[in-house]
């Protein structure tokens, strides 16, 4: 099956202060490939480089070198009038779903903004506003409420409602679920997944937390400074970690058995010790 994205080489320098000098290498050489209806999973600590490399995807951050393509179109390096033509196939969930939303405005013109947007009627809109807060499992009259009136989950429900609005192929969700608690946060990840089943769309899903990667991604890419440095399976990358710094991420997994977690805090205090 051919790549619905396929990053190749890609590179990014943010500029340096001051005349004529260049900023650190965001980015080194990442390439990678998620096919249609996969989810790619891509974990590192803060400071990896893993939300540069969503935002390049998006258009937000401009890439140095290397090429981004989609569905085999080079999107590395688009205008405006290209990139809202995108916005159908490529959308985002972000990490705050309070302030990826407009408080101002009522759900129902929150998702009827981006359908409009993309040349629908206003009548077509309103139709479809009420298929996607089913979708997402919102009751109908949560259309004529506002932001500040629903749980975090269920603004990120509104969210991933309107990241689907378009029917997208893609979906960058960054951190979607770092926001929310740990019952919170498996609801929102198992609608993900029901999503992805009864539409095919793909995920490129951004986190720190390889216990998430683990429930919802079929592989896992694993950054450090602005590197893969390990990837596969995710299956085989959990069980059988080739790198340290793949070893220190699960190891830094939290879980709800104390025995467990204090067994992990002394298994990286003896990893700390080995690599330093």
């Amino acid at each position: 099956m051919n790549a619905l994205l396929k990053v190749e080489d890609l590179r990014l320098r943010y500029p340096g202060k001051g005349l004529r000098k260049q900023g650190p290498e965001v980015l080194r050489g990442i390439s990678l490939e998620i096919a249609p209806g996969e989810t790619l999973g891509l974990v590192g600590e803060s400071g990896s480089g893993k939300t540069t490399l969503g935002r390049a995807v998006l258009g937000l951050a401009d890439p140095t070198g290397g090429t981004i393509r989609f569905d085999d179109r080079d999107i590395t390096h688009l205008d405006q009038r290209r990139r809202r033509e995108l916005a159908r196939d490529v959308q985002v969930v972000f990490q705050d779903p309070y302030t990826s939303l407009n408080p101002a405005l009522q759900i129902a013109d929150t998702l009827s903004e981006p359908l409009i947007g993309q040349g629908a009627s206003a009548r077509d809109a309103r139709s479809k506003v009420g298929e996607l807060l089913d979708k997402v499992g919102l009751p109908a009259d949560a259309a004529q409420r506002y932001p500040r009136e629903f749980s975090g989950g269920q603004r990120q429900r509104v969210a991933i409602a309107r990241a689907l609005a378009l029917d997208p192929r893609l979906v960058v969700c960054d951190e979607p679920v770092s926001a929310l608690d740990l019952t919170t946060q498996a609801r929102v990840l198992d609608l993900l997944i029901d999503l992805q089943r009864s539409t095919g769309v793909a995920y490129l899903f951004i986190t720190h937390d390889l216990a998430v990667v683990q429930h919802i991604s079929h592989r896992v890419a694993v950054m450090n400074r602005g590197e893969i440095v390990e990837m596969g399976p995710v299956a085989q990358v959990i069980r059988h970690p080739r790198e340290d710094y793949t070893r220190r991420l699960i190891l830094a997994a939290p879980t709800a058995d104390p025995d467990k977690q204090r067994d992990r805090r002394e298994a990286r205090r003896r990893l700390a010790a080995a690599t330093s």
